[in-house]
């Protein structure tokens, strides 16, 4: 037997009892459905199953397949994908979306190389579409598949891992095993405490033979993430009726939370800024003694909290246009913000106005 059969089939029978049952995922003796495929491959970068399986089904209920999705309005699409992460996938999903409406007659491509051109298609997506969805033989590896394939090598090192990966994916059920390695690293080769009892490659796998499970994937040292400051504006509308509005802004399209709404910010500097940095409006603001922290990929984000109050009677430069709109407080949740914003929203809470 050939080495790719000793991983394969061992591998395949086990996907076959074990197999996990998602959403996205072609019922057997079922064709795949390349956008459903493809859609969740996007989802899931560097999302958990549990966060996407909601949101994914409230996804396609709204748009089920490719076409109705080249069809939405870009900003409807970025305020479902807030919370997902990453909102530039969301962008480049309509782009592709698009793309094969336009360029393709409706229908994914089903090559890895062709898929590669559409927009945000980037070398791991395209694989997984190509395998899952049309059973290309592609190499795919994610982290969980990078996790086991680094144990059964003791590979060490993304260039080692991908060679090792490529000896081992079959030319057959090329989208079974993709998905069957997902599979095993989620559920028994975990990053920690692997069930290596339960594991059909067991006795395959050169770092349980060593007894190393745990220290692949070698880690790299991470660089410490640098911090910026800013302020966040709440700046609400007391109409002669009670309602109350609170301004929110549209991002600009390029940079970080592009073309997403929200509320308004001072710039994000290196050093903690004061309020009169960049205030949203002149107004009689307070600062509230809570912070907001977020993570993002490459820096932490801390940020002041402003409130200010105004109703027909209050000096304000505000007007909103094209860009800022006045929203209703009792629907912020359906604006779509990033989770950022909507940690500053839940922290102003009930201090916001009197």
């Amino acid at each position: 037997m050939d080495a790719k059969r000793l991983i394969a089939d061992p591998l395949l029978a086990w996907y076959d009892q074990h197999a996990r049952t998602l959403p996205w995922r072609a019922l057997p003796g079922t064709a795949p459905d390349p956008y459903r495929v493809w859609l969740s491959e996007v989802m899931l970068q560097q999302t958990t199953v549990a966060t996407v399986r909601p949101r994914f089904a409230a996804w396609v209920a709204r748009w089920p397949d490719v076409a109705s999705l080249a069809a939405a309005e870009e900003a409807d699409v970025m305020a479902a994908w807030a919370g997902l992460g990453y909102y530039a996938r969301a962008r480049n999903l309509v782009k592709a979306a698009r793309a094969v409406v336009a360029d393709h007659d409706g229908r994914f491509p089903d090559t890895e190389a062709t898929l590669r051109r559409l927009p945000g298609l980037g070398d791991y997506t395209a694989a997984a579409v190509a395998a899952i969805a049309f059973g290309r033989r592609a190499v795919v590896i994610d982290a969980n598949v990078e996790r086991v394939v680094a144990r059964l090598f003791r590979a060490a090192g993304k260039p080692a891992v991908r060679a090792a990966a490529e000896t081992i994916t079959p030319d057959t059920r090329a989208g079974d095993f993709a998905q069957a390695m997902m599979d095993l690293g989620s559920a028994i080769c975990t990053p920690r405490r692997p069930k290596c009892l339960l594991c059909p490659l067991a006795d395959r796998c050169a770092a349980k033979a060593a007894g190393e499970q745990e220290a692949f994937p070698v880690k790299t040292a991470k660089k410490p993430r640098p911090t910026r400051y800013g302020t966040i504006f709440w700046l609400e509308w007391i109409g002669a009726d009670g309602g109350r509005d609170v301004l929110l802004v549209r991002r600009p399209e390029k940079g970080l939370l592009g073309g997403m709404r929200a509320l308004p910010t001072g710039p994000w500097l290196a050093d903690r800024p004061g309020l009169v940095d960049a205030p949203a409006a002149a107004a009689d603001w307070t600062v509230l003694n809570d912070e907001v922290s977020h993570g993002f990929t490459h820096f932490t984000l801390e940020l002041a909290l402003a409130v200010a109050c105004v109703d027909a009677h209050s000096a304000t430069d505000v007007e909103p246009n094209g860009d800022a709109r006045w929203w209703p407080v009792d629907r912020l949740a359906e604006a779509g913000l990033p989770t950022v914003f909507g940690k500053a929203a839940e922290a102003i809470g009930r201090k916001r106005c009197g």
